[in-house]
């Protein structure tokens, strides 16, 4: 009798063990489900919006929840310093963010560089006589109206044009930059170049405006826009040990000039309006890319 007893209660705890360990797989199934999900925080820079759904198909393919936050420069990192961001792809270093790197720093992860060839320019329409340098602005103001036209406030770029190049130059109450937005600002340049006025645009490479317009970048002998620089990818702190799988293929991450111009023309010109269709056609294009990242 009390064999019996012993065997029913040895098969009862069993039983219970077994629907418990069920159970915990259950839960650690759940929470998985719930670390796949991974948000990448951008700015409204062409280079920017074409990496961020390029990653965001990638990893979706993989099977993770990818959510897009567009945001100034300044609270996307912010958002990845508090963990509220997980991925950032086109942090500007040494020189357009480095600002944001001494705040933000040590509670970031670089995964790495993947465009090597970067730089910040002021442009003008091919066509625009006179007007070769940054020099030669204070002196044709008056053919601009008075302005320059720029991007998001919070921009780099729109840093270094204010506290650099307007000053260095002797530009202050000659010719003011006015702040927009960056595709206010392209549908600006679009319009001058239509009706064939001058017009002055902060601008920068790589940019598919380039490829679609005759422009010409103003020297800049005195500097102030800085040198090339590299287009690295950025994460929060643990975002490696969360997402091992994903860092390992972000590290991975290359794109040279040929290959981001001819995205960011499916993107912003034959597919405008529609990321997702654009990426798709790209990818196919491109069939070997994605074993790059393997």
């Amino acid at each position: 009798m009390f064999s019996t007893l012993k065997r029913v209660l040895a098969l009862t705890v069993t039983a219970t063990l077994a629907l418990g360990g069920v159970a915990a797989c259950g839960e650690q199934d759940d929470a998985s489900d719930k670390n796949k999900k991974i948000t990448i925080g951008y700015m409204a820079w062409d280079e920017a919006i074409a990496a961020s759904h390029l990653w965001q198909k990638i990893l979706q393919d993989k099977g993770y929840e990818v959510e897009l936050k567009n945001l100034e420069a300044g609270l996307v990192y912010g958002g990845l310093a508090k963990g509220d961001i997980d991925l950032f792809l086109d942090s500007w270093l040494p020189q357009t963010h480095a600002s944001y790197l001494e705040k933000y720093g040590d509670k970031l992860e670089k995964l790495g560089v993947w465009y090597d060839d970067a730089s910040l320019s002021i442009a003008v329409p091919a066509y625009v006589e006179g007007v070769d340098s940054l020099a030669d602005l204070a002196g044709k103001a008056a053919s601009f109206d008075g302005q320059m036209i720029g991007i998001e406030p919070g921009a780099g770029l729109t840093k270094a044009t204010q506290e650099k190049v307007i000053p260095e130059y002797g530009l202050d109450g000659k010719l003011k930059l006015k702040t927009s937005s960056t595709p206010a600002m392209l549908a600006a340049l679009d319009g001058a170049i239509a009706d064939k006025k001058p017009i002055v645009v902060t601008l920068w490479h790589p940019h598919w405006a380039y490829a679609k317009y005759e422009l010409k970048d103003l020297t800049d002998p005195k500097g102030t826009l800085g040198q090339a620089e590299q287009v690295n990818t950025l994460a929060r702190t643990g975002f490696g040990a969360d997402f091992p799988e994903a860092t390992a293929m972000l590290k991975k991450f290359k794109m040279d000039g040929a290959q981001l111009a001819s995205l960011e023309d499916l993107m912003f010109n034959t597919h405008k309006g529609d990321e997702e269709k654009a990426v798709e056609e790209w990818l196919k294009a491109n069939p070997d890319y994605l074993n790059t990242l393997s």
